[in-house]
Parts: structure tokens; C-alpha cells; sequence
């Protein structure tokens, strides 16, 4: 039997084109299978370990030391812990019918997993790898958010169409949120003020306000909204729209949506990097991984990964993105790094217009987007001016006093650094005169993006 229709409730059409919108399967997963839209340059070797796990793989969640990642594998009702340092397996831990959303606190004690079919939650002590507790909560559970404080749970109830709000000192609930039709993805901000909450039936967000547990706005997006992650900053919410294959993103001050980026076919899970560049996005039919570039809201790399990828979660320190593939069981280590292409940068020089024979002045380089690493070689004309001087916080500055009078054509080549390309900027011009005669005054000298072979010739 085809497991993904082995269990399946259709909710009627909607629209002049009668769409239907979602099965739910065993796995509560929605059934993609539409064109799909173009991809960005693929990263195919970013991909550096494949752990096998249980039968389905679809939740994941890393601790926050990062140290293990937790993956619900919902046909196997169990948990496998791996070891990110040796992407190993090294225990699997039983737990209801067909377990998916899973979080692990922000201290990393305890892991909550949400049991679908068996309508509770798990509640993993993570020093034991044992179940220490079972909260009944809302019917056929999906998502689950910790919010930052640790202090409570969010449980998105697909058929109940609320949100069950645990307590985690005493592991009971404490508040029912309304919230729209299927409720499938939830994240809490990082100042734990607000869960966001993708209805995926009614394609709109829930933004509800954790201190009175009230729904305080409704965010239309895309068709069959499912993932959300937010970035550090809080700023933006990332929503995967499964059925229009993009990402809506929310500026969280005005809960409007502000872009929409499209991705691959049967997009699904959604991570942020800790340091808020990137979003990776899981695309289930297309068996791989968008890397969406949050400045530019644009994908820049396309990471092919295992079969039916569901959920993605990047460790703390950003180096690595777990992916669960819910079809061959397995999960996919990526190395982000290696999928994120070096960015661009433009180098700009900042000279004097003049200078005095044996007087020192400055010559200011300044990279942009800003580097914090990679050197600056200054130029007159074609010969270095003294040693290459480190790039700081996007600047490398050199006093250099010049030794003959006349023209100077000065120009400045910044080397790259891990994510960072090199550049030259364009030629400036320093008039040094014998006697003084020139005022020196500061002048920009004009930029341009490329490499050290715009100089030298390739």
C-alpha cells in the first residue's frame, strides 16, 4: 500500500478552479506533486554525511549545546538521537503512534514530541533518553515550539484547530488557542512575546500573543502555508507555502507580508541560520534544498539532498543543517558552508586629493558587504605599497608617506575570506608635490566589484 494515501481525509474545494487542498495522510502530509519552478546553482557537494534513522523520518530538532539532533521517525512510533560530532546513532527512544513535531527546551533537558495519532505529547528526559512524561492534548497534534524562557509548550492541533498550551513545571496544559483549520508549523519569536501559527487550510499565519494567549492578527500568505521559522533578530517570519511553491516572508512589526520568494516543488520545513543570512527550505518532490539569502530574499544555492525531505534544523553554531528524508529513511548532514556561495563584495578606496613628499597620509579601503577577515593590498600603479594590511569590520587602513613627487595612481585589492570574494577598487589619484604645495583633503575614490585579475590582467 502507498503509505501516503493509506490514510486520507479530503475538506471539499474552495475557489472557481474547486482546488483541493490537502490529504492527511499517516504522516499528516500534504500530497505535492505540481510543477515546479527554477532552480538556483546546485551545491552538490555540500551534502557530507547520510545517518540512517528509523521508518519515516519527519520531525528534527538540535539541542541547544548541539551536541545531538532528535528525529521523530513516525512509522517506527520512536526517536532517534544522533551524535553530531560523529553523526552516529546513539539511541532510539520509544514513543506513541506516529510521532512528528519535536523541540528540545532551550536548556536542553528535555525533548517534547508530538504523537499524532496518539494524541499526546512525549516528554524525552534527554539525560536518560527516557519518556518521563505524557500530556494529553488536542486531535492529531503536528507542531510544537518551546518558548525562549523554557517556561511553555506550543502544540498545533491539526483537527481541533487550536493550540494546546503546556506548562512545562507541572507538563499539563494550561490554555487552548483558536487558531485556524489544519494548524500544522509553529515558532515563538526570540523575546517569547508572540507564536506564530500557519494555518494550512485557510492559508493565513496566527499571530498569537503569549501573555494573554490570544490571537492578536491573522496574516494572509500563500496556498497551504505549512513550515515557519523566524529570524534571530526576530524581525522577519519565514512561511513555506506548499501549495504556491514559495515562502512568504512577514515583517513581524507590521504582520504584513513583505516578499515572497520561490523555491523548488513540495516546499515543507524551514530553518533559519543563528546568524540570520540564510533560510534553507526542505522541497519534497524535488529531493532537495533552497537556500534563500534573507538580504536579498532571493535563492542562491539549490543542495540535493535524500528522498522526501521534510523538516531542516541547523545547528547553533550555524556550521551544519540536518535534513530528515522522509522516504529512504535516512537523514542528510549539510555542510553550509560549502552550500552557501561566497557573496560578492565591492571595495572603495578613500584618498587624499594631495600630498606632501615624506608626509604621511592614509589610505582607507573599505568592503562591502562588511568582512571581518582577508587583507588589502594597496597599489601604485601596477608596484605594492608596503605589506597587505588585515581587513577589520569591512576597512583596512594604511599610512604610507610617499617618496616622489608627481601623479599616483593608487588603487586597492581586497583578497576574500571564507564567504567573501575579493574585489579592486578603482583607481584614485594623489597628486604629491616637493614643497607642500597641496592641501591634502579626503576624497572617495570610485568602487567595483570583482577580482585582483582586473588589475593584473587574467
Amino acid at each position: 500500500m502507498n503509505r501516503q494515501s493509506s490514510f486520507r481525509c479530503n475538506f471539499g474545494t474552495r475557489g472557481s478552479a474547486g482546488r483541493l487542498l490537502f490529504g492527511l495522510t499517516a504522516t499528516v502530509a500534504m500530497v505535492v506533486g505540481m510543477a515546479g519552478m527554477g532552480a538556483a546553482t546546485a551545491a552538490a557537494d555540500a551534502v557530507i554525511a547520510t545517518v540512517p534513522v528509523g521508518n519515516t523520518p519527519i520531525g528534527l530538532s538540535v539541542a541547544p549545546d548541539g551536541s545531538h539532533a532528535y528525529v521523530t521517525n513516525a512509522y517506527g512510533n520512536s526517536v532517534s538521537v544522533i551524535d553530531t560530532a560523529t553523526n552516529a546513532v546513539v539511541a532510539t527512544i520509544p514513543v506513541e503512534d506516529v510521532p512528528q513535531g519535536v523541540a528540545v527546551t532551550p536548556d536542553g533537558s528535555h525533548a517534547y514530541v508530538v504523537n499524532t495519532f496518539g494524541g499526546h505529547v512525549s516528554v524525552i528526559d534527554t539525560a536518560t533518553n527516557t519518556v518521563a512524561a505524557t500530556v494529553p492534548v488536542g486531535s492529531l497534534p503536528y507542531g510544537v515550539a518551546v518558548t525562549p524562557d523554557g517556561s511553555h509548550v506550543y502544540v498545533t492541533n491539526t483537527f481541533s484547530s487550536n493550540v494546546s498550551v503546556i506548562d512545562t513545571a507541572s507538563n499539563a496544559v494550561v490554555a487552548t488557542v483558536s487558531v485556524g483549520f489544519l494548524a500544522y508549523g509553529v515558532v515563538v519569536v526570540p523575546d517569547g512575546s508572540h507564536a506564530y501559527v500557519t494555518n494550512s487550510y485557510n492559508d493565513t499565519v496566527s499571530v498569537i500573543d503569549t501573555a494573554s494567549n490570544a490571537v492578536v492578527a491573522t496574516v494572509p500568505v500563500g496556498v497551504g502555508p505549512y513550515g515557519v521559522a523566524v529570524t534571530p533578530d526576530g524581525s522577519h517570519v519565514y512561511v513555506v507555502n506548499t501549495f504556491d511553491q514559495f515562502v512568504s516572508v512577514i515583517d513581524t512589526a507590521s504582520n504584513a507580508v513583505v516578499a515572497t520568494v520561490p523555491v523548488g516543488v513540495g516546499p515543507m520545513g524551514v530553518a533559519v541560520t543563528p546568524d540570520g543570512s540564510h533560510a534553507l527550505v526542505t522541497n519534497k518532490t524535488d529531493n532537495s534544498v533552497s537556500v534563500i539569502d534573507t538580504a536579498a530574499n532571493a535563492v542562491v544555492a539549490t543542495v540535493p539532498v535524500g528522498n522526501g525531505p521534510y523538516e531542516v534544523a541547523v545547528t547553533p553554531d550555524g556550521s551544519h543543517a540536518y535534513v530528515t528524508n522522509s522516504d529512504d529513511n535516512s537523514v542528510s548532514v549539510i555542510d553550509i558552508a560549502a552550500a552557501v556561495p561566497d557573496a560578492e563584495t565591492t571595495t572603495v578606496l578613500t584618498l587624499p586629493a594631495s600630498a606632501v613628499k615624506g608626509v604621511a597620509v592614509d589610505l582607507t579601503a573599505t568592503v562591502s558587504p562588511t568582512p571581518d577577515g582577508g587583507t588589502v593590498q594597496f597599489l601604485d600603479d601596477t608596484t605594492p605599497i608596503e605589506d597587505p594590511v588585515l581587513v577589520a569590520d569591512g576597512k583596512a587602513t594604511l599610512s604610507h608617506a610617499f617618496a616622489e613627487a608627481g601623479d599616483h595612481r593608487i588603487t586597492a585589492v581586497y583578497s576574500g575570506t571564507q564567504g567573501h570574494l575579493g574585489s579592486t577598487a578603482e583607481v584614485g589619484t594623489i597628486t604629491v608635490t616637493d614643497d607642500g604645495g597641496g592641501v591634502p583633503g579626503p576624497g572617495p575614490g570610485p568602487g567595483s566589484s570583482g577580482s585582483a585579475d582586473s588589475i593584473f590582467g587574467s
